[in-house]
């Protein structure tokens, strides 16, 4: 099972869903960083179940533990060991699916590729994994942080068939995070919040989309031509429990365009080259250009409804399941400290590896 993630920046996950706990080990930080523990446990807190009526109502405090890698406060270049216990886990809540494979889930998937699977909440498949992405990506923006001007922000910008309008003025951590929904558009805020509410009471639930904003980051950061920038930003998101689509720049928008339109013309500012139009999402032939990376991220609608469906035991006999537990009705406002978390991992480890390579570029 592949739980490592990046080249020289590396992070592994570990842990299960209703295990002792979770986290992560992360190598290759550079020594010497001084690190703001608050700043992880603020990204845990934004990612923990049971921060507002529309999420998981499971009590976990997500409560961050270093347990190796700092001295005094700074980092020893050796790895970092962050882990958070579970303390809400009710894995006997599960019993009365022991055998049975929940639709769109990866019950079936597991038993088929390893004959045996954590049943307790899917285990590795849980969203409960990613309590390590996201201390290792808040570790991981310090670091970026530390070496460029980098801002890195995501929102909710759609939830089912409800649109956002988000302005650059309001792409801040401040507006984002003022409302349960993490839609900084206050209409379009209100009409999803009352849809969550609805799918929440109906037993159902709703996917959506989370755009991605990338400032500040230089020009030059890539490694053609399979380990692309967008490359790896795709693979980091789509690796995300429920992500199901990816678009940069323009996306699928752009195919409806000629090269006349979509092409970005190059211009000098006077201080460096920038694209009078950013069409390209920040990215072209697989490196940054140093102009804002956008992206968007489609979440599917939470599997587990409490709803009656159709489907098999692990002896391949017809059952009907009528689910139970505590599961977010719609992923999308949890799901956006997760993206920048992974954005934040994506463009440290690239850094990282360019200044090791061509250390007078950056």
């Amino acid at each position: 099972m592949s739980s490592i993630f990046g080249h020289v920046f590396r992070i592994t996950t570990w842990g299960e869903s209703h295990g002792g706990g979770v986290g992560v080990v992360i190598d290759g930080c550079p020594a010497g960083l001084e690190v703001d523990l608050e700043a992880i446990q603020t990204e845990l807190d934004r990612r923990r179940p049971g921060q507002s009526r529309i999420t998981s109502s499971r009590a976990e405090t997500d409560r961050v533990r270093v347990l190796s890698g700092l001295f005094e406060g700074h980092t020893t270049g050796t790895p970092i060991l962050l882990m958070v216990e579970n303390q809400d886990a009710r894995p006997h809540a599960y019993d009365h699916m022991k055998n049975v494979y929940r639709p769109s889930h990866a019950d079936f998937t597991y038993d088929a590729k390893y004959g045996v699977r954590n049943w307790q909440g899917g285990g590795r498949a849980s969203a409960r994994e990613t309590v390590g992405r996201v201390a290792a990506g808040a570790l991981a923006r310090q670091v970026l942080e530390s070496l460029c001007p980098a801002s890195i922000v995501a929102w909710v910008a759609a939830v089912a068939d409800i649109e956002a309008t988000v302005e650059d003025h309001q792409m801040g951590r401040e507006t984002i995070d003022a409302h349960i929904t993490r839609c900084p558009d206050p209409m379009a805020a209100k009409e999803i919040e009352a849809r969550i509410d609805q799918a929440r009471h109906d037993g159902d639930s709703l996917g959506g989309i989370v755009e991605l904003s990338v400032k500040g980051v230089p020009a030059g950061l890539g490694e053609p031509v399979f380990d692309k920038l967008e490359a790896r930003l795709a693979a980091a998101m789509l690796s995300l429990p429920a992500a199901r689509g990816f678009e940069i720049g323009s996306g699928f928008a752009g195919t409806r365009t000629s090269g006349r339109e979509h092409n970005d013309a190059f211009y000098h500012d006077g201080e460096r080259v920038r694209t009078r139009t950013n069409r390209s999402g920040g990215i072209q032939g697989g490196i940054s250009n140093g102009e804002e990376i956008r992206c968007r991220v489609a979440f599917k609608p939470t599997p587990t409804i409490r709803h009656a469906q159709e489907t098999v035991d692990s002896t391949g006999r017809s059952v009907t399941l009528e689910a139970r537990g505590r599961h977010d009705p719609c992923v999308l406002p949890r799901a956006v400290p997760i993206v920048e978390a992974m954005a934040a991992l994506t463009l440290t480890d690239f850094f990282l590896l360019q200044r090791a390579r061509h250390p007078d570029r950056v």
